[in-house]
């Protein structure tokens, strides 16, 4: 089975935060937590969750996960029970060469500024991607990755108009 590091970067999310990682408690081998800046209570929050939680400006790096894939969540997203259970056998099953699942980002707000209710978005991502050689003549290195389109439905339920 695979090992998923979940990683997420969050500020003052107290709000939401809580029912993000209860949604999604029990799938991950680590969380990593990025705050830059929070002066609410969201790294308390984030505390009985993990202790992976670091203070720094984001440099769009997420060296510390130690993981096989990365999981980008984001504070307002939550996972129900249906679509936890389609997780958990994604991840028994996931065959090494996929690089990215897809899965269904699913808006939950009337107020929204999508164009879509529901669009497949990249989300789990191999942390190190290794290079494939290809064709058996003038061999040369796959340069596209592999993507799987899961029927994982993640929804996203922000507090306030994202617009």
């Amino acid at each position: 089975m695979i090992s998923i590091s979940m990683c997420m970067i969050a500020k003052n999310e107290e709000s939401v935060l809580k029912r993000c990682l209860d949604s999604y408690s029990g799938l991950f081998d680590e969380i990593i937590i990025v705050d830059t800046g929070s002066t609410d209570n969201t790294k308390n929050i984030a505390a009985g969750y993990t202790y992976k939680i670091y203070d720094f400006e984001w440099t769009g790096d997420f060296s510390e996960a130690s993981c096989d894939y990365i999981f980008s969540a984001d504070d307002d997203e939550v996972l129900d029970d249906y679509n936890r259970n389609l997780f958990m056998r994604l991840k028994s099953v996931l065959l090494p060469e996929i690089d990215i699942v897809q899965m269904k980002y699913v808006n939950c707000s009337h107020n929204t500024v999508y164009n879509s209710k529901k669009e497949l978005r990249p989300k789990l991502y191999k942390r190190l991607r290794t290079f494939t050689w290809i064709s058996p003549i003038h061999e040369t290195v796959r340069l596209q990755p592999v993507i799987f389109d899961s029927d994982i439905e993640i929804l996203h339920m922000p507090q306030s108009s994202h617009s």
